[in-house]
């Protein structure tokens, strides 16, 4: 009973190892059956600290694990790669363990191993205390985002008591204002064991105040070693940032964009049907060789996410830089297992100095995947030195003008704003261009789950518009609006121009729409214009309520002059061609006018080329019937003969007939249409 005040504080994790542990030996108990089915954490721990201070043989005590796995690293005593372990408490808290370089040359690697981790280690010889290469990983510890750990002062062994506390007070102190001020400094031995049971309980009273990475969002696994197995094939390890990966997944390898299906998973060295986001995992992948993948790659979901040249980010200068940071330097990013080389663009002003912070955009050599939130290091090439870091706020930023409010606005709310908020924003500074849904999935990195909970209010509240139903696209409330106004623009434009038109054919006016935009954004914009009544369409026509075509006096004199034309050719009126030549006017021109004509009635179009006055066309039409009424059917030589049309007049008018239902053909013969 007495545990009750603190399980609050302990976490379940915890609470379920120490109801275990009380149950320990009583055979009708197991951990499964007091809390249920086995609670796993799984959490990366990753080892910081300069060379030779014990990093290696300290994991190797804790977990039985040599990590230094290649020949050149036994020879030399010293890690070169990233090496891996796991350790499993007793409150079922999984560790997978980065060991990571000390060395400097190999600094870079040890980037990558910071890249989701949890908590950190930092490893200090008591023989020597704080050395440069414990300065500048913890500095990266720091740039990279990593919140909680502890120090672990190896070799105590070699050291009387006085020394060690004089070591542990330098720790301190160098620890105070970073964020491994008042973390637990334990002193251990990894070749004599002592220190390690209270390491390990240290361990598990920091991993119950650390949240399980998100498993609902897409699965993301950055790199890291990429060989071969006989009988299995390409098998590539990292860490699972995000999401869960299962065996039978179809996969992209970014950013060559190759296609796979994973074949089978280790979990920490044990064959698994599931990776959870913070596992270390072993991905066997199928149809794809190891040649064409290496370190920098990324496994994610197919057609799901694709790569960027260039993203804003928060950029954080160390207060150790050695000399200011101007605009449009070049620099080495480094973020998870990528590493390329990155412009930096200073959006607010033209240097940075150390200990600054600003609001930039990095302009990358190659694409990569980066998303929000991903934390990244800048360092320089020759001599090289870590300058600082950050986060990234936009992975798929749009064309920014530096020195502009409007910029430092938007990547001001994407920092500190809600997901709603930073969806919003995001959707609105698109203007007329609009997004998909998977733009932003990529721009957010939110899973679709989170994505449509961040949608439902701005879509309720019409802050942001769905335009396109598949694939779901969506425009901010102003960009919607500027849109139907410039259709009403265009309309308006276009019956100005054409007094006696009383509409425009949607597909012209669709035309009109601005480039930016979307054509598929036509037909929302237009029911909604017929919606508020601000327009109406009439089948293909789309028109002002209550328009009618009026006519100038210059149209209204060329419009007698065609009439008069037409009724003067009686029943072989003249052409198009031969009325542009009569009435002395353009093509263009005259068919604006024909058209306007045949709205009313006074002209009828025969052909393309052809139009009546609607008397003659009548008398003819008349002359038709009586026969057919007479003889019940009539040839074209009997129609010619009736009318005394020529060919080039009577062929069109028996197939207007017949297009207008009054006759319809039957061989060579007409008869009427019943």
């Amino acid at each position: 009973m007495a545990l009750l005040p603190d399980v609050q504080s302990i976490g379940k994790g915890a609470l379920c190892g120490v109801l275990f542990l009380c149950y320990k030996g009583q055979p009708e108990y197991s951990f499964e059956t007091v809390c249920g089915a086995p609670f796993m954490k799984h959490l990366i721990l990753g080892t910081a600290g300069h060379i030779d201070h014990g990093k290696t043989s300290l994991v190797k005590a804790l977990t039985g694990i040599d990590t230094d796995r290649l020949k050149e690293e036994k020879a030399r005593g010293i890690t070169i790669e990233l090496g891996f372990a796991h350790l499993e408490l007793a409150d079922g808290t999984q560790f997978g363990i980065v060991d990571v370089p000390g060395h400097e040359r190999f600094v870079r690697a040890m980037v990558a191993g910071v890249g989701g981790m949890d908590l950190v280690m930092l490893v200090i010889a008591a023989d020597e205390g704080v050395m440069p290469q414990t300065r500048e990983h913890l500095e990266i510890c720091q740039l990279l985002g990593v919140k909680k750990g502890l120090v672990a002062l190896t070799k105590s062994d070699m050291v009387d008591p006085d020394w060690l506390g004089l070591v542990a007070e330098e720790v301190r102190e160098y620890l105070a204002g970073s964020f491994l001020e008042g973390a637990a400094i334990v002193p251990v031995s990894s070749r004599t064991g002592a220190g390690l049971d209270d390491l390990r309980q240290e361990l598990a009273r920091l991993a119950a105040g650390v949240g399980q990475k998100r498993s609902d969002g897409p699965f993301r696994l950055p790199v890291d070693r990429v060989f071969t197995v006989a009988g299995f094939g390409t098998v590539v390890t990292g860490t699972l940032l995000s999401g869960s990966i299962r065996v039978g997944d179809e996969v992209e390898i970014l950013p060559g964009g190759l296609t796979s299906r994973v074949r089978g998973l280790q979990a920490h060295g044990a064959k698994a049907e599931t990776g959870e986001a913070g596992q270390r995992l072993a991905v066997n992948l199928q149809g794809v060789e190891h040649t064409d993948l290496e370190r920098g790659d990324v496994v994610v979901p197919r057609e799901l996410y694709r790569t960027t040249r260039a993203v804003d980010v928060r950029l954080n200068y160390l207060p150790s830089a050695p000399r200011e940071l101007r605009h449009r330097s070049t620099l080495r990013l480094h973020s998870a297992t990528y590493e390329v080389s990155a412009q930096v663009i200073l959006f607010d002003r033209d240097t940075l100095q150390p200990g600054e912070s600003a609001l930039a955009q990095l302009r990358l050599a190659r694409p990569v995947l980066l998303l929000p939130g991903d934390p990244f290091v800048l360092r320089t090439y020759s001599p090289s030195a870590t300058l600082g870091g950050g986060t990234v706020l936009d992975p798929a930023p749009p064309r920014r003008r530096r020195r502009t409010t409007e910029a430092m606005e938007l990547l001001t709310a994407i920092e500190e704003g809600d997901e709603g908020d930073r969806i919003g924003r995001m959707v609105a500074a698109s203007l007329l261009s609009g997004l998909t849904v998977g733009e932003l999935t990529n721009r957010t990195g939110l899973s679709a789950k989170r994505l449509d909970a961040a949608l439902t209010p701005l879509l309720s509240g019409g802050t942001v518009i769905q335009v396109v139903r598949e694939p779901r696209m969506f425009l901010g409330r102003e960009a919607f609006a500027a849109l139907k106004e410039s259709v009403l623009a265009e309309l308006d434009s276009y019956l100005q121009e054409n007094a006696l038109k009383e509409g425009i054919s949607k597909e012209e006016l669709k035309t009109r729409l601005p480039k930016r935009s979307d054509p598929r954004f036509f037909t929302p914009v237009l029911a909604s214009l017929e919606k508020e009544g601000t327009v109406v369409a009439d089948r293909d026509l789309v028109k002002l309520p209550g328009r009618k075509g009026t006519a100038t006096p210059e149209q209204t004199g060329l419009r007698e002059k065609i009439g008069s034309a037409l009724l003067n050719g009686d029943s072989e009126p003249p052409t198009v061609k031969e009325l542009c030549d009569l009435v002395q006017v353009p093509e263009k021109v005259l068919l604006e006018q024909l058209n306007s004509l045949v709205r009313e009635g006074e002209v009828i179009r025969v052909k393309s080329d052809l139009y009546y006055a609607a008397t003659p066309l009548a008398a003819i039409r008349e002359k038709l019937f009586a026969r057919l009424t007479e003889t019940g059917e009539i040839t074209p030589n009997e129609f010619r003969e009736i009318t005394g049309l020529s060919r080039k007049f009577m062929i069109p008018l028996l197939e207007y007939f017949d297009s207008t239902k009054l006759t319809i053909r039957v061989g060579d013969k007409r008869i009427l249409r019943k």
